[in-house]
């Protein structure tokens, strides 16, 4: 075992030193690109929850203390002494840009290292065709030598730089995908995150237009209701409140759910009258 070792490590080697002064810039870029490479996928792996549905979201939305990681510490920031909605938008943003740029900086940086490892091979190719056309050139019984040094210069070097891409090129899918996956989970943690302030701040869940309430409750359901006469006064009072506050605020209709909520109510009752 030991001396199968042995031959195997002096057969590396061996090729190390034909393939000339080219293998050792190709030795560090292997080093610093694996080493970078490593380290990111890592480090999102740490970040990365995996699969989970949206009720365990939802879980560590209403309780960020239950959250893995530093989610907890994402969901505390987003929420804590937010006084509306899009303040609470906005912080997500910023959590957004303060980490995925860093990931694709990152990234570019290992797939610039991708890309210098065979065009360093490429390099050794060509210098090692140039020993060999010179040895032709110069002729005389170390021909043959020196044609073999600059063939084997060349081949080894190619098969070196292809040989440190290759694995670099799937390292850097992997980091492409956890990139992909982190910036999912952020776009589902925040709406959520939203829909549960909104919530507490506005104590509804839906929010109406007034091009909702003109085309599908208002308009002619509101005319049809006040034609009802006193059959639906409450509802119609109620109904005529949510649409003033609808018209006043532009977008947002006051308590909207129930005032549709109402206005359908009385439709029926009026339609029952008549």
């Amino acid at each position: 075992m030991t001396t199968q070792a042995m031959t195997w490590a002096q057969r590396i080697w061996e090729s190390w030193v034909a393939g000339g002064w080219t293998m050792i810039p190709i030795a560090l870029v292997a080093f610093v690109l694996y080493a970078r490479a490593v380290h990111l996928w890592l480090g999102l792996r740490r970040r990365s929850v995996g699969r989970v549905e949206d009720g365990e979201l939802q879980r560590w939305v209403e309780r960020p203390d239950l959250a893995p990681g530093e989610l907890t510490e994402v969901l505390r920031y987003v929420q804590d002494d937010v006084a509306s909605v899009d303040a609470a938008a906005n912080r997500f943003k910023e959590v957004e840009v303060s980490r995925v740029p860093e990931i694709d900086r990152r990234l570019a940086g290992v797939n610039v290292l991708i890309g210098t490892a065979p065009l360093l091979g490429l390099l050794g190719t060509v210098l090692g065709m140039l020993v060999t056309f010179r040895a032709i050139a110069t002729g005389g019984g170390r021909m043959v030598d020196a044609m073999a040094r600059g063939i084997s210069e060349a081949l080894i070097t190619t098969e070196m730089g292809l040989l440190v891409a290759l694995p670099g090129m799937v390292l850097s899918y992997m980091i492409r995908r956890e990139r992909n996956d982190y910036v999912g989970l952020l776009a589902r943690l925040e709406s959520l995150t939203l829909r549960h302030l909104r919530v507490r701040l506005h104590g509804m869940t839906r929010v109406f237009t007034r091009a909702d309430l003109a085309a599908g409750h208002g308009g002619g359901a509101l005319k049809e209701d006040a034609a009802t006469g006193g059959a639906t006064g409450g509802a119609g009072n109620a109904v005529a409140s949510g649409r003033g506050a609808a018209g006043g605020h532009g977008l947002d209709a006051v308590d909207a759910v129930d005032a549709v909520d109402a206005l359908l109510a009385a439709r029926a009752v009026g339609r029952g009258a008549s």
